[in-house]
């Protein structure tokens, strides 16, 4: 996906469907989908970083 915007703010409200979206299954999914676990906001920290990069 390509849209930006949509991504930040999918990264904002559900950080491991914006990871999906950008880089599909695989890694990054699953370090989201933990540090969703563990805390929400390290989760969104990453998922903005993996979306703008």
């Amino acid at each position: 996906m390509d849209n930006k915007l949509i991504l930040i703010i999918l990264s904002l409200l559900l950080p491991p469907v914006a990871v999906l979206l950008k880089a599909g299954v695989g890694k990054h999914l699953v370090i989201n989908i933990i540090l969703c676990f563990i805390l929400f906001i390290p989760a969104v920290i990453h998922s903005i970083w993996l979306c703008t990069r």
